[in-house]
């Protein structure tokens, strides 16, 4: 668990009584004990107020609010407030704030604006995560330690500059060899000195974010941005360290996130967090792969859900209420995909600025007499009752999907085929074909090992890094069953083409090569007509968006175009190889092939259903000490009827026995102890 003084799934939020006074705060402690809230995360955004200046610390109000939480038996998450440096330090030291993507130096404001580059940033943050470590090391109510807040954004300074300049040196150790690497050969790009490199951005390389005129530098720019920021985490990490040795450390992730390698930063938080805002629009699969992407980080650890709102957002479009149910159905489904806490931002909600819309678990009427806080109190009583049943369980999928950041990045940096090709959208294809078939499914890393699984599919795997090609050939000739499609074996890590034919280093594996990769528009189609019946399969199906033209080389060609010059050409194969067979798919296919393919591997490699289950009930399963605890989740707005088999089982939400046909209502959950 992550920490044994609260063993419990952890219940709270991001709270901030600095904002209130004391008499606020009381009223704030009375309420939290009426929703069961144990946990709250302070001291986020209170740099300007611990470090008046720059020669000064007054801990004075913190010591206070961690005080009084832990008399009220709050156990306390506590961050270290770099997320927004003071004003004075952006008006002394000019460094410390960011460039621009369009070559603006910014002036102090907002959040995220500090230079990863910046010594005066990276001296401060060092400072200020050394004196709170020192102070609360012992404290009895700290469990958890939060760097910063949300880390993101890029900057193009000259500090940044320099810095990628000397990382640069670090991976290719040469000019002569990042020449070869990024190809400048072409448009007469070559470089002489590592001082005439310079940061892709609107003023050089590239427009529009991801437009860029040499993938190579800007695929290198987001790896070295990523692992800035990396580097001014760990700066305080280490800090921590020294003074705390044995509280966990993290920092709350953010999904998709598309400009950090979460895959690389993960190896350094000892528990994956992370904040979970969907719009009311946002497909539930997409919810939920995203948590099994988070799991996935570190190789199926539970994670903290470390953020959501209680109600609604402020930031979107439109700002639609969460519908009664949503909120506790919502943190189930992060429970049951691995989430060790349910925390929300935030607490009280505050009066002012950009978030006072923002949901919160005590509105502004100030009193719990609201739906919102009835809903909470109701999820907190709840979670008290499971008491540590679920810490620390785990899924066993025989699925897995791989995800790539570097890939996503190359991949959405590519000059052609098509604007419209979105690595996460294609990704989530996949896996909303599993989820509607109940079939349990791991996010993984291309790093990870692939012996624990029957089937692994790698959509879009444009970039093939050293070693993948060669796990792929192993896994498959054991006996798994793997698949890839469009777009894929393309290019090395330095995206540069594997020349020889397409799909590069995967050629061998699935038994084809490709010739030309044709972009259809917007709205137009092709069609994958099936070559046999074959189980879940028959007919025709339509695809859309690419359109692989392949030639087979040993493998059998399962469908072919249905249309256009290339009517009649291979466009889903299967190799067989070893023990195992490998699958190519050369379009973008619509669900219902996805989801007939996909029962059908499954049913081959004995990947069962963990429940017969209508559209809109997900149902997945953690383990632990032998025993298996089944969520069944109703995402729809009317009640579902469910055959839970003739044993009698104990349903941990009500305590009772449930067997045979069961009605779940709209928006309701059960877990099912085996």
């Amino acid at each position: 668990m992550i920490n044994d003084k609260l063993p419990k799934i952890w219940y709270g939020g991001d709270y901030n009584p600095e904002q209130w006074d004391d008499e606020t705060m009381s009223e704030d402690l009375r309420m939290f004990k009426l929703a069961d809230i144990d946990v709250a995360t302070v001291n986020v955004f209170s740099w300007a107020r611990i470090q008046p200046s720059e020669e000064s610390y007054d801990f004075t109000e913190l010591d206070k609010i961690i005080d009084r939480l832990h008399g009220d038996n709050i156990a306390v998450c506590l961050a270290t407030s770099t997320g927004a440096h003071p004003a004075w330090m952006a008006k002394r030291y000019p460094d410390v704030t960011r460039v621009d993507y369009d070559g603006r130096k910014r002036k102090f404001g907002g959040r995220h604006n500090s230079c990863p580059s910046s010594p005066t940033y990276r001296k401060y943050t060092k400072l200020i995560a050394g004196k709170l470590a020192e102070r609360y090391k012992d404290h009895p109510s700290l469990v958890a330690w939060h760097i910063s807040n949300e880390y993101g954004g890029y900057c193009y300074c000259d500090n940044c500059a320099d810095a990628f300049r000397v990382w640069l040196q670090k991976r290719y150790n040469t000019i002569e060899q990042l020449n070869k690497a990024w190809y400048t050969s072409f448009w007469g790009h070559t470089f002489y000195d590592w001082d005439e490199i310079v940061p892709p951005n609107a003023l050089s390389e590239e427009w529009g974010g991801n437009r860029t005129n040499f993938q190579s530098i800007s695929l290198d720019y987001r790896r070295f941005q990523s692992d800035a920021l990396l580097d001014c985490y760990l700066i305080e990490y280490d800090e921590i360290r020294k003074h705390s040795a044995n509280i966990q450390i993290t920092t709350n992730l953010m999904g998709t996130y598309p400009e950090l390698d979460y895959f690389k930063w993960a190896k350094h938080l000892d528990v994956v967090s992370w904040d979970n805002y969907p719009s009311i629009d946002t497909p539930v699969s997409f919810t939920a792969m995203t948590h099994a992407l988070m799991r996935g980080l570190k190789s199926g650890q539970p994670f903290m859900l470390m953020e959501q709102t209680p109600s609604q957002q402020n930031w979107q479009a439109y700002n639609a209420l969460k519908r009664p149910g949503v909120m506790r159905l919502w943190s189930y489904q992060a429970v049951a995909h691995g989430a060790d806490t349910v925390m929300f931002f935030q607490l009280r909600r505050s009066i002012g600025a950009c978030e006072k819309y923002h949901g919160a678990v005590i509105e502004h009427v100030g009193h719990e007499h609201t739906r919102v806080f009835r809903e909470c109190a109701e999820l907190g009583h709840e979670l008290t009752k499971l008491s540590d049943k679920l810490l620390d369980s785990r899924i066993g999928a025989k699925a897995a999907i791989v995800f790539d950041w570097e890939n996503r990045w190359a991949v959405e940096l590519s000059s052609g085929p098509s604007i419209a090709l979105k690595y996460v959208d294609e990704v989530h294809k996949y896996y909303d074909a599993l989820f509607e078939l109940n079939i349990q499914t791991d996010m993984i890393s291309v790093e990870e090992q692939l012996d624990q699984y029957d089937l692994v599919i790698a959509p879009v795997m444009y970039m093939i890094k050293p070693g993948f090609a060669e796990k792929v050939e192993a896994f498959v000739k054991r006996g798994g069953t793997f698949i890839t499609t469009f777009f894929s074996g393309i290019v090395n890590e330095n995206d540069l083409v594997t020349t020889g034919g397409y799909p590069g280093k995967l050629r061998n594996v699935l038994g084809i090569w490709a010739e030309e990769i044709d972009a259809l528009l917007p709205g137009q189609q092709n069609h994958l007509v099936m070559k046999k019946v074959d189980g879940a399969l028959s007919g025709t199906y339509t695809c859309s968006l690419l359109c692989d033209l392949i030639h087979s080389e040993g493998a059998e060609v399962v469908a072919e175009y249905g249309s256009d010059f290339y009517k009649g050409m291979p466009a889903v194969t299967v190799n067989k190889f070893g023990k195992g067979e490998a699958w190519y798919i050369a379009s973008s296919p619509d669900g219902h092939f996805l989801q007939g393919l996909l029962s059908n591997l499954c049913k081959d490699k004995g990947i069962d259903p963990l429940l017969a289950a209508p559209s809109g009930v997900e149902v997945t399963r953690r383990n632990k000490d032998g025993k298996a605890y089944t969520f069944i989740l109703n995402h729809n707005s009317e009640a579902a009827e469910l055959e839970l088999g003739a044993q009698p089982r104990p349903e941990l939400l009500t305590g009772e026995p449930v067997s045979g046909t069961h009605s779940l209502a709209a928006k309701g959950v059960m877990i099912i102890e085996d």
